[in-house]
């Protein structure tokens, strides 16, 4: 898509269902304001946003049928607002999942930060397919940690909800920007700095970072050395390493070998209702699947390689660490480590790991008993 110049916001929503229910206006009604109030309003006196809606879009070629051009817009757009009442949507076939529904989780899938969801009250669940997809639908919206702010019930609450929503994605979007546009090459600046380093002193520089960015989170706490971050009301420890240059360099690589062999250490450390511990594995290089699936001695466990590196979790001994990638430089290091928080966030995925970890609290306890002299 050529870049427009300004923010392109598509509103996603069903289009004949009334709002409030029983009144007169309907979805489609309420996204044709939302666009005129959205394209009048501006920053830094000019006008900075164009709306999509299916409404007024252009028709397409004979190649492309409705599905088409909602899922590309979903692709195209910069912020994408889910306008939901748990109606999943038209579909093509019994079992299927509705427009709506693929229109929220293809954003989830390719930009999960631009997706911001404004919740109407849920219809009825009814028991015929269109009721299966729906209870589908919510499901899943129940399931993902987006942007809503409680239940909307009356118009002028949609529009304001609609406004905090797309302030908190631009305010958002554009910080995340900076943090990629700070990264900068990699054959100049901090990045070649690093790499005049020797292993040993780039490791110790790479930890250093990780651990001044641990402890900046919000409720992170350094106790015996240390650091406990905060995860879905838990504290979790972790365990911050580095490997200071390609994976496939067996030198840098064995520097942090298998660190969760050694978490029976850590037992004292995990008092109360302490979990973990989390590692979190700065690799100087890029990561990959299989290089984590080696790292943890097997391949049958969670595996996700999203843009921050590779996330692992074992569902039996309750193992967990994380490769952060191109960790090049300060700015690389510390924006790759919140990408992976921001990850852990949207997803849900805080919730498991927390529940990981306590398990895993738990097992290194029993460990370290039995290995005592």
């Amino acid at each position: 898509m050529a870049r427009s110049s300004k923010l392109r916001v598509m509103l996603s929503s069903r289009c004949n269902d009334r709002f409030p229910v029983g009144a007169a206006t309907t979805l489609a009604d309420l996204r044709l304001e939302l666009k005129d109030e959205i394209e009048a309003m501006e920053i830094a006196g000019r006008k900075a946003f164009e709306v999509w809606i299916n409404e007024d879009t252009d028709p397409q070629g004979g190649t492309w049928d409705s599905w088409d051009v909602c899922i590309e817009a979903v692709k195209d757009c910069d912020v994408l607002l889910v306008i939901s009442n748990g109606n999943a949507g038209w579909a093509d076939g019994s079992g299927a999942i509705g427009i709506c529904h693929a229109e929220m989780m293809t954003g989830l899938s390719g930009a999960p930060a631009k997706v911001r969801l404004i919740a109407l009250e849920n219809i009825t669940i009814s028991k015929d397919d269109a009721g299966k997809r729906n209870k589908r639908f919510q499901d899943e919206m129940s399931k993902q940690s987006l942007f809503r702010g409680g239940t909307v019930a009356t118009i002028d609450d949609l529009k304001k909800r609609v406004s905090d929503a797309l302030h908190d994605a631009v305010i958002k979007l554009a910080q995340a920007g900076v943090g990629d546009a700070a990264k900068g090459k990699f054959h100049s600046g901090a990045a070649l700095d690093w790499s005049r380093m020797d292993f040993h002193k780039r490791q110790l520089e790479m930890v250093r970072v990780l651990r001044e960015t641990l402890l900046a989170r919000k409720g992170a706490v350094e106790d015996g050395g240390k650091i406990f971050v905060p995860l879905n009301a838990e504290q979790i420890l972790v365990e911050p390493h580095a490997i200071p240059a390609a994976l496939t360099v067996g030198q840098a690589r064995e520097s942090v070998g298998q660190p969760f062999l050694r978490d029976h250490l850590l037992a004292g450390n995990l008092k109360g209702k302490r979990g973990g511990p989390l590692h979190i594995i700065a690799c100087h290089k890029t990561a990959t699947e299989s290089q984590a699936a080696k790292l943890l001695g097997f391949p049958d466990a969670t595996f996700v390689v999203a843009p921050f590196g590779v996330f692992v979790a074992d569902p039996i001994q309750k193992v967990q660490f994380a490769f952060i990638a191109n960790c090049r430089d300060e700015a690389n290091t510390r924006h790759g480590l919140q990408r992976f928080f921001e990850w852990l966030s949207q997803t849900g995925e805080d919730t498991l790991l927390s529940e990981r970890a306590q398990a895993r609290a738990r097992i290194v306890a029993a460990i370290a008993k039995e290995v005592r002299p």
